[in-house]
């Protein structure tokens, strides 16, 4: 998402039928990342793990409670306005992925060992702080990553005391592990941000090392559910700007009932220092982000289906 796209910071309004926002808890500090691969947008807040109490347990008893739902590694989470979903949001980062992308923003949540164990119930404590901010601005909770769906336990129960809250909830996912979803956790989500990264099966092994299918399968899914779905589109130049690819995909998300939305999300190397520092090889080191012609090209082709663009 582009900042002139977002629904606008949350703050006092000058408008006298708007609320104001109450004000973000002041212990909340701006040092988390930014979410991985999307535009920038307004950023309120931000903690790291800061603010949650980190379980320390032994290794067994640590994958019993994962297992069971009641623990996660989670390796960050902030407030945000108009970036994971609508409103103001309670975006949570899960540690731990099963694709390699190679754009990828926080290539620091690709290993779950590197994040912190967390217990739903002191996470749930965190966000229902949260729940009057929320429901003044129409925000939420967003679960992310990392792949929020490497964990479908602890993703389900934290879903459930959230809606249990009356919080909308979202997850933003590629979908690679949609399998791992079951029918009970999806009737606890109000909206899915479903990463398409290549509508060719070639280019989608390539940019992620894994198999395109089982994104296109979640996302069939979520339709037959009525589930509301943003798709989201990263253009990498000399990636997964082909006219062909990028066709693929507009005919996917348009063939989707659910599909509400498409963000095309224009690559950036504001992640490229973090890969150096992990000791990882980054092979977008010299790729340059598309002009703005070339993503509103992209984003023609995609309302060219009738869908509603950003």
């Amino acid at each position: 998402m582009t900042p002139t796209t977002a629904h606008g910071a949350a703050g006092t309004s000058t408008d006298p039928c708007v609320l104001p926002v109450p004000p973000i808890p002041s212990d909340t500090v701006a040092t988390a990342p930014a979410a991985p691969g999307h535009g920038p947008a307004t950023r309120r807040a931000a903690a790291g793990t800061e603010g949650l109490e980190v379980t320390a347990l032994d290794r067994g008893s640590k994958f019993e409670q994962m297992r069971a739902g009641q623990l996660g590694a989670i390796h960050s989470w902030e407030l945000v306005t108009a970036v994971d979903g609508p409103g103001t949001r309670m975006t949570v980062f899960f540690a731990g992925c099963p694709l390699r992308c190679l754009y990828c923003h926080n290539p620091d949540t690709m290993k779950m060992k590197d994040g912190e164990t967390v217990t739903a119930d002191e996470l749930l404590r965190r966000i229902r702080r949260y729940v009057p901010i929320f429901q003044t601005t129409g925000g939420g909770l967003t679960l992310s990553g990392g792949e929020v769906l490497m964990q479908p336990a602890f993703a389900a129960t934290v879903l459930a005391g959230a809606k249990a809250m009356g919080i909308h909830t979202t997850i933003d996912t590629s979908g690679y592990l949609g399998a791992s979803c079951t029918d009970a956790m999806l009737d606890d989500i109000d909206l899915v941000l479903l990463d398409v990264k290549s509508g060719d099966p070639d280019t989608y092994r390539r940019v992620t090392g894994q198999k395109l299918q089982p994104t296109l399968d979640f996302g069939r899914r979520l339709s037959d559910k009525g589930i509301e779905t943003w798709v989201r589109f990263v253009l990498v130049p000399g990636l997964t700007d082909d006219v062909d690819n990028v066709e693929k995909v507009a005919e996917y998300a348009a063939s989707l009932a659910s599909v509400t939305r498409v963000e095309v999300l224009p690559f950036h190397q504001m992640g490229k220092d973090k890969w150096a520092t992990l000791g990882m090889t980054y092979e977008l080191e010299d790729a340059q982000p598309p002009t703005n012609a070339e993503t509103e090209r992209v984003r023609q082709q995609f309302r060219a289906r009738g869908l509603t663009v950003y």
